[in-house]
């Protein structure tokens, strides 16, 4: 593989990166969920946002909806109906406690970007509809920070349903970007009863696609997507149903991209997955 080119602009600042001269930026922990639904008798879809021109982190990209942790994601208090922190640690290799945030991270950024919930109020159960307007006024508070996830959860009697997320991947921001995140990457399917829209925000444009689709797309450069995203969509776009895609069993190890000098241009290689299935 030949690796994809770095635009000029970022030439610099790798250099300074592979040279030494300028320290690798943290990596905040993340997470992001691949929303899927079966499509009409050609194979499962999956909901794709695309991130405003004006963005400072994968600007115009299409991704799944998702962002970082938020310190209060780690609550104890939020109810919890599903495999443990315990268990999400040990499959994707932290503690508990980071574990706890990816999680709660993932469902909470999924309602924000989405308007899916992946909660009810109890163990077996989902909340059906998410489209009133009290539930957009707390999805706007959860954007500000005004309300926490667990306050909202609490006030409603929720639990978070952890056991509608399924693990799938773990991607690591290249040492040379000016903004990095550790990834956990996870696959959901949307609950029955409820709906994606399009919530403004972070996103100027939402789509559901068959995985094969958004992949031709990028091809025909007719939609950008990184690295992760066109990984994870060709990973999808094996299964014919949902219910496959939620019945695969994943080894989650750690992908992190780097910048290698090919012929005198910096180019990122994105290390093979290899055989990702247990």
């Amino acid at each position: 593989m030949n690796g994809i080119p770095l635009p000029a602009a970022a030439r610099e600042r790798a250099m300074d990166v592979l040279s030494g001269r300028r320290p690798p930026v943290p990596a905040r922990d993340a997470a992001t969920v691949a929303i899927v639904r079966e499509g009409d008798g050609a194979g499962p879809e999956v909901y794709l946002i695309r991130r405003s021109a004006g963005m400072a982190f994968a600007a115009g990209a299409f991704v799944f909806p998702g962002g970082s942790v938020d310190p209060r994601d780690t609550d104890h208090e939020i109810g919890w109906a599903g495999p443990s922190p315990q268990w999400w640690g040990e499959v994707f290799r932290t503690d508990a406690q980071t574990a706890r945030g990816l999680v709660c991270a993932a469902v909470r950024e999924t309602f924000e970007e989405s308007g899916v919930l992946l909660a009810g109020p109890g163990e077996g159960s989902v909340v059906a509809d998410t489209t009133g307007d009290d539930w957009e006024a707390d999805r706007l508070a959860l954007l500000d920070r005004s309300l926490s996830f667990a306050d909202m959860l609490r006030r409603r009697g929720l639990v978070l349903r952890t056991d509608l997320l399924r693990p799938w991947a773990h991607w690591i921001t290249p040492e040379i970007e000016a903004k990095r995140f550790d990834t956990r990457f996870f696959v959901a399917a949307l609950p029955s009863g409820q709906r994606t829209r399009d919530v403004g925000g972070e996103a100027d444009k939402v789509a559901w696609m068959r995985p094969a689709d958004a992949l031709d797309a990028a091809r025909r450069r007719e939609i950008r997507l990184m690295p992760p995203t066109y990984t994870t969509l060709a990973e999808l776009a094996e299964y014919s149903t949902v219910s496959d895609i939620l019945a695969a069993e994943r080894r989650i190890t750690a992908i992190m991209p780097v910048a290698v000098e090919v012929d005198g241009e910096l180019r990122l290689m994105v290390p093979d997955p290899g055989q990702r299935r247990r």
